[in-house]
């Protein structure tokens, strides 16, 4: 019991110093923002800021697995708060999806991080794209990390899109007041200080930073891990390891993916906080060689490799029906 309480203040002590490296962070920006004014310059606060409202969807993330305060209603509200108010996106929306992403990852017809939405995660999908998607698919390997700078446009849009449905929505007006509040804090002053023209470059450099860094942060996760069957039969611990992808790098990666690196070890204990996921990974690496589990880890500029490579694959089943049987070899070679 007096273990478990000191690594519980090892963890709000960690969490305490994030919180207030993102308030420094943020800070800053604003304060880069006001000094300069109508200037270029502008461009390099919109990237660090896109880089701070990703760290602010990892603290989120985190929070939403009751990984940074005591109680669970207390990270409920935190993660809304952060979520709605600071980084745009409905937390509502956010949870209903990763909650059946972690309880079913990559299963057909259970995971909605590999249904299609301009990307196609499996075969099945590629084969049915048509006209430009379907020219998309065929290349999407190597557009990947391209359109991901419209992921961060996706991801409000998609958010904005859940709250205004006729579904049963969780607090939905806070979330609506707390978005609708963020947007207006956001774009009024940026409208009003800059022209017209740099004020669009300044959003979109800020969106496409955020969108590249956070799907770049979670692709690696499990893209080109295997795809399990609508009917397979898996027990937790296999259909948890044999789908995620760990990322070596240790504490450098840890800080740049928001401890998304030990996704194994995240998908086995979802609710561990951050600082003890190096630890826990020994032990599950230990359990794994003794049941014959494949555990997989590899570095980040190798997973990057691997799921292009596996979306490229996937996408050759959006050709033309009627191409040439020996080119399509030599494309797949």
């Amino acid at each position: 019991m007096v273990r478990e309480r000191g690594l519980l203040r090892r963890a709000y002590a960690f969490y305490s110093w994030v919180g207030a490296g993102l308030l420094l962070a943020f800070a800053g920006c604003v304060a880069g923002f006001v000094l300069l004014g109508d200037s270029w310059f502008q461009l390099l606060v919109a990237g660090a800021l896109g880089i701070v409202l990703t760290q602010v969807a990892f603290l989120t993330h985190e929070a939403a697995h009751k990984q940074v305060l005591e109680s669970g209603p207390a990270n409920d509200r935190l993660a809304r708060w952060l979520a709605c108010g600071v980084v745009g996106i409905s937390f509502s929306w956010w949870t209903s999806k990763h909650n059946r992403h972690h309880a079913n990852p990559n299963r057909l017809g259970k995971d909605p991080d590999i249904e299609v939405d301009t990307i196609s995660f499996v075969e099945e999908d590629a084969a049915r794209a048509r006209g430009l998607i379907a020219m998309i698919t065929r290349r999407q390997g190597w557009l990947f990390f391209p359109l991901l700078t419209l992921e961060g446009l996706n991801l409000h849009r998609l958010g904005m899109q859940h709250l205004l449905g006729r579904g049963e929505v969780k607090s939905r007006a806070l979330e609506l007041t707390l978005v609708t509040l963020r947007f207006a804090l956001y774009l009024v002053p940026l409208f009003l200080v800059l022209p017209l023209g740099m004020a669009f470059a300044f959003l979109g450099v800020q969106m496409a930073v955020f969108g590249v860094y956070m799907g770049a942060s979670f692709a690696p996760n499990h893209k080109g891990m295997p795809v399990i069957a609508r009917d397979a039969k898996l027990d937790f611990f296999s259909k948890q390891v044999r789908t995620s992808r760990n990322v070596a790098g240790g504490w450098w990666a840890t800080w740049l993916m928001g401890g998304l690196n030990y996704q194994v070890e995240h998908h086995l204990f979802p609710s561990m906080p951050r600082p003890h996921l190096a630890k826990a990974r020994r032990i599950v690496r230990e359990h794994c060689r003794t049941l014959d589990v494949p555990y997989t880890e590899t570095s980040l500029w190798r997973s990057y490799r691997i799921v292009v490579r596996y979306l490229n694959e996937v996408g050759l089943a959006a050709r033309d029906p009627f191409e040439c049987h020996v080119v399509a070899r030599f494309r797949r070679a």
